[in-house]
């Protein structure tokens, strides 16, 4: 009888155990091509796992919490806030009538709608009105008058801090009326006005509480006039000031030496473009231990009314033709008269190169 070999399993007497194995998958026909060999590429294709990434959904700003919208607007500018952001949706407008959103008001660029839709005045009285009695600081630029400051004063007597900047319109009665019922005044910014050494008077005596104090000119001053009524009127008046700036002013080492002799508590001093002072000696020592002081000759590049000039030359040359007069001409300048030439014509042609007329 023929032997058969059992070749998986020796011993067919004893039955053998079924081991069950996973099945590989059977790999997918390669691509069409001229070459049978698969590609890898292909697979690797194949194999990338897909991710699904949630889309995003645009935010929704009503959704954000009040006191957060409140807090973005109060950022804004009166201006912007009355003109544009309280136009935007009821949420919006309800927020820009809550007298907190008015205790400190930035009236800036008023200038701008002068010639608009808008009244400049009429917008700062809106303003005023908002804060329901609740007003603690005021910026004002270019449009106030007594009448406006009256108005600030009967309105707001918890005002602390006022700024007027190229406000021309105000005179000395109106700021000293305003002063008598602002008593509680700590800061007071007048930059580039018309007014004297009188409102300083005025000011220091019925605002006792007064720690900063700016009285700023523009770069027109000249250098060759020498006045310490100013610095006298604060020194005098005005003993308890922490902050004093006096951009372009034409006190001596006389008027500030009185400043730094009675008002011994200043913790910041600007001086910058005040040319008559000479910081030497004693009196430069006295400066240095102030804890920030500006010198005449540091940059005013911070500050948008000053315009830097070049030191070489005379100081004639920084400033137009009309704001002198005649004694501060120099020789180069002759004067004749020609009935047949125009001044306009003649100013045109000299200046209009260095100089542009704002009419």
């Amino acid at each position: 009888m023929q032997k058969f070999k059992f070749r998986n399993n020796p011993n067919p007497k004893v039955p053998q155990k079924k081991v069950w194995k996973k099945k590989e998958p059977t790999p997918p026909p390669p691509p069409p091509s001229s070459s049978c060999a698969p590609s890898s590429s292909y697979y690797s294709k194949k194999r990338t796992k897909k991710v699904w990434k949630k889309k995003e959904i645009p935010r929704n700003w009503l959704e954000l919490p009040r006191d957060v919208t409140e807090s973005i607007l109060q950022r804004l500018g009166a201006v912007e806030i009355l003109e544009t952001a309280q136009k935007v949706c009821t949420l919006w407008r309800n927020i820009c009538k809550e007298p907190s959103m008015w205790r400190d008001i930035n009236m800036l660029n008023l200038y701008e709608w002068e010639d608009g839709q808008s009244d400049p005045l009429k917008m700062c009285h809106n303003a005023i009105d908002r804060s329901c009695g609740q007003l603690r600081g005021i910026n004002i630029e270019y449009v106030a008058n007594d009448e406006l400051l009256n108005y600030i004063a009967q309105s707001s007597s918890q005002l602390r801090r006022l700024q007027l900047f190229d406000c021309y319109q105000i005179t000395d009665e109106g700021l000293i009326e305003m002063a008598e019922k602002l008593p509680l005044l700590e800061e007071l910014d007048i930059t580039i006005s018309s007014l004297s050494e009188e409102t300083i008077e005025a000011v220091g005596r019925r605002c006792p509480h007064l720690k900063s104090f700016k009285w700023n000119h523009d770069e027109y001053r000249l250098r060759d006039i020498q006045c310490d009524d100013e610095a006298v009127a604060i020194a005098k008046n005005m003993p308890e000031l922490r902050h004093l700036q006096l951009i372009s002013n034409s006190l001596t080492n006389d008027g500030l030496q009185a400043i730094l002799d009675n008002c011994p508590h200043l913790e910041s001093l600007d001086l910058r473009k005040c040319f008559n002072v000479i910081l030497s000696g004693d009196l430069g020592r006295r400066c240095a231990r102030i804890k920030n002081l500006q010198l005449p000759n540091d940059s005013t590049n911070d500050c948008g009314f000053i315009v830097e000039t070049s030191d070489n030359g005379s100081f004639e040359q920084d400033i137009p033709i009309w704001m002198l007069d005649i004694d501060d001409l120099s020789d180069d300048y002759e004067c004749y008269y020609d009935s047949d030439f125009s001044y306009d014509d003649y100013y045109y042609r000299k200046y209009s190169e260095d100089w542009e007329f704002v009419g």
